[in-house]
């Protein structure tokens, strides 16, 4: 877990440890292209001249970052992410560590606050969330020796720590729920397609869904926010053979559902259940309340900022599988009308 030196740079660029000093400061000494390759290097690997004092202490920085590649208006409304943080923080505050919070508009700008953080002594340590398919954030990671636990998995997390539950399982558990109360036409709206768990979920519900014969299953992919959410719940509702059944991947878009289906003049459940992903106090305030699958999302959060906390300790990187969002009926879902 050895942060980023002079002498790093220095070895990369085929230079002594002076060159990289007059070209980090701005001092005459070399010329502008090896200056440039100098700043190159030190941008890669996460070290910045202003951390050069810095780096002779051993002290760690007392924090731990979270950086969200999300837009802030959707953070602002996801009870998920909000339950999440309190997680973290309440284990954070309980040890003496500070949470750093940023939110950023891509991957490549994730990794440059990485690099920047790492280089700085900013955080000790990272969370990372939102796992994709070919995440270029692994192996960034990877390369920085910046310690690091993903909440998300089992797969594709490299040689970093990681923090997961059975996402398949428990969609399957809903697909045959719905269909032990009759329903054939079933449907999910589900989040962003690049997410390693909405893959997952979305490999899951066919696979399930072939198994039991349903034919006219189908998913349509929205962003989790609750307009993009009731856009998709109308085009599906709209179809000659409208499901009987809907499956959300979280609870705004649920809610969001539930509005254009009674807008729609669809009666909940007699004539469409829905089941939300992630169980919250949303659920519970609409009428009628959501059968939704939870977890306890700020246990999550505080087990995963405990194993950062572990590996920033020195202890090796683990994987670990908590447990499965749990189904929880409510008056949303009911046998369809014949």
């Amino acid at each position: 877990m050895k942060r980023p030196t002079i002498a790093d740079v220095a070895q990369r660029a085929g230079v002594s440890k002076g060159a990289v000093s007059y070209a980090l400061n701005g001092q005459p000494g070399v010329s502008e292209a090896t200056r440039q390759r100098i700043l190159a290097i030190a941008t890669e690997i996460g070290f910045s001249p202003s951390s050069a004092a810095r780096a002779l202490s051993a002290a760690t920085a007392g924090a731990v970052g979270l950086a969200l590649c999300r837009p802030a208006r959707t953070l602002g409304v996801e009870p998920f992410f909000m339950a999440l943080i309190s997680g973290v923080e309440a284990e954070l505050s309980a040890r003496a560590y500070a949470l750093t919070l940023q939110v950023v508009a891509d991957h490549d700008a994730e990794i440059a606050v990485y690099r920047r953080w790492w280089g700085e002594r900013r955080v000790d340590g990272v969370l990372v969330c939102d796992l994709r398919t070919d995440d270029s954030r692994i192996p960034a990671l990877e390369q920085l020796h910046l310690p690091a636990v993903v909440i998300g998995g089992p797969d594709g997390t490299g040689e970093l720590a990681s923090l997961w539950s059975d996402d398949a399982a428990a969609l399957t558990e809903t697909v045959e729920y719905l269909v032990a109360l009759g329903h054939r036409r079933i449907a999910r709206v589900g989040g962003l397609p690049d997410l390693r768990h909405t893959a997952i979920r979305t490999d899951a519900f066919a696979a399930v869904c072939q198994r039991l014969g349903l034919a006219d299953a189908v998913t349509v992919s929205s962003d989790y926010t609750g307009e993009e959410g009731g856009r998709a719940t109308r085009r599906l509702l709209s179809a000659a053979h409208r499901p009987t059944a809907l499956i959300f991947d979280n609870d705004v878009m649920a809610v969001a559902g539930l509005s254009v289906a009674q807008e729609m003049g669809l009666t909940v459940p007699a004539d469409l259940s829905i089941v939300a992903w992630d169980d919250s106090p949303l659920c519970r305030l609409v009428h009628p309340p959501l059968t939704a699958l939870g977890r306890d999302i700020s246990a999550y959060g505080a087990h995963a900022a405990r194993q950062l906390l572990a590996v920033v300790a020195g202890e090796r990187p683990s994987r670990v599988q908590v447990e499965t969002p749990r189904l929880t009926p409510r008056g949303s879902t009911a046998p369809p009308l014949r």
